[in-house]
């Protein structure tokens, strides 16, 4: 069991359980089995300590809750915890006030902020708070694929963990073979993008000297990694996940290495999802080898294009010009990733929209990356080469955020400028968003 070294579980530990009842008083006769109740009472509570103990009761009625009562509480969590909107409305009357100064505007802004907001910051202060509000939104996010109406609560929620979670706090740490075993256990069960199956799987990830692997961990939740990264050290570009995977091989020494290439991403806390720290780590995990290894030049990843096969059905493309070894297949993969676009003009590949928006390039399509039954039924067996030029990496990334805009290498530009084989009403829609590098 994780020891919770926090001021509120300091605050737990001195008043105790039994204490609970004193600090409540009649409250908690009548109301210490309705999670709803209290919640509003631990909106009113003064004291700190009585708080800390409400929060507690509050989330675990919560957490053993069953669906029919889990359900009652994020309906109440929608309704009984919204925005006062007459509220709202006379306190932007009185801001519109020339005279009114920046008090009228505080009080908008206070009256412009949802109760529940305030309720989550104040179960945060509960022991372990941080861990369970993140169990806690599992469900939410879960209830909230049957109940779109409850996305106002999910919203409120994001907001506060993406502060409380932002890179400030975040502590990057190497993994190693010689970590905790139990993390070393999260790491084979976290992974999503290319399976490990034994654990002498994971020691060919981790021992070698041409292999890394990389977390971010956060305060809150000590011992659990919120997102890791794989990253093998190569000669040169790498365009088959086989050629990194497979044993026996022969072991680079890291010093003779020009390239890092950045194979699996994997994100490990659902209760986080939507709350992006792909970026912070990919850009700091490059900065510290760039440091500790100066031989190297390249940083690049070798990822999968989930979407590419669904996207070909979609387009009617028939499966002949989809085979290994076809001229077209290259052709379609750049044409999925360089312009499908999503209902925002985003890249519609999910993997695709978040390189491009970290401001890496669009460098090469590489056809039988990745021949897995896995890679074959979600991409065609095609991956994909994303380059992070560290000097271009921020203009890119504005570039993509003001116009979505992205950068092409030549490679891919070629590609996307081929006829359309399989089509001969050659589209040029959505090229227009595409920049030709100057190298």
């Amino acid at each position: 069991m994780v020891r919770d070294t926090s001021f509120a579980g300091f605050l737990r530990n001195l008043v105790g359980p039994n204490v609970v009842p004193r600090l409540w008083g009649d409250t908690l006769n009548s109301a210490q089995n309705d999670p709803i109740k209290l919640s509003h009472t631990l909106l009113t509570a003064r004291g700190q300590a009585s708080g800390v103990a409400i929060a507690d009761r509050v989330l675990t009625l919560i957490e053993t809750a069953d669906a029919e009562g889990l359900q009652r509480y994020l309906a109440a969590l929608r309704d009984e915890f919204e925005v006062d909107l007459g509220a709202v409305l006379q306190a932007a009357t009185s801001a519109k006030d020339p005279e009114a100064g920046t008090a009228a505007l505080i009080a908008l802004q206070q009256a412009a902020e949802p109760p529940r907001q305030e309720l989550f910051r104040r179960l945060n202060a509960a022991p372990r708070g941080t861990e369970r509000l993140v169990a806690f939104r599992c469900n939410l996010l879960a209830a909230l694929r049957e109940d779109a109406s409850l996305a106002p609560i999910d919203a409120d929620l994001r907001h506060l963990l993406r502060s409380w979670f932002n890179r400030g706090f975040l502590v990057p740490a190497r993994i190693d073979w010689h970590s905790p075993a139990d993390l070393l256990e999260k790491i084979i069960a976290y992974e999503a993008v290319h399976r490990i199956d034994t654990w002498e799987d994971l020691r060919a990830r981790l021992v070698p000297a041409d292999r890394r692997c990389f977390a971010f961990f956060h305060p809150a939740l000590p011992g659990e990694p919120l997102i890791f990264v794989e990253v093998a050290l190569t000669r040169g570009l790498v365009g088959a996940i086989d050629t990194i995977l497979s044993a026996p091989r022969d072991t680079l020494q890291a010093e003779d290495a020009d390239t890092a290439i950045f194979y699996s991403i994997s994100n490990c806390q659902a209760g986080l999802a939507g709350i992006s720290f792909g970026a912070f780590l990919i850009k700091q995990v490059a900065s510290d080898l760039k440091a500790d290894l100066p031989n190297l030049k390249r940083f690049a990843t070798l990822s999968p294009m989930p979407g590419f096969a669904r996207w070909t059905q979609k387009q009617g493309i028939a499966p002949e010009y989809l085979a290994e070894g076809h001229e077209a297949l290259p052709i379609a993969a750049a044409a999925y990733l360089a312009e499908a676009k999503d209902g925002a003009n985003r890249p519609l590949d999910p993997v695709a929209r978040f390189h491009l928006g970290n401001g890496a390039e669009l460098h090469r399509i590489n056809p039988g990356g990745d021949l897995s039954a896995k890679g074959r039924a979600q991409s065609h067996g095609v991956m994909v080469n994303y380059l992070y030029e560290l000097e271009q990496v921020e203009s890119r990334h504005e570039a993509f955020s003001a116009s979505g805009e992205i950068t092409l290498s030549r490679h891919v530009r070629a590609l996307v400028n081929r006829p359309r084989i399989w089509d001969t009403a050659d589209s040029t829609q959505g090229r227009k968003d595409a920049k030709q590098p100057d190298s």
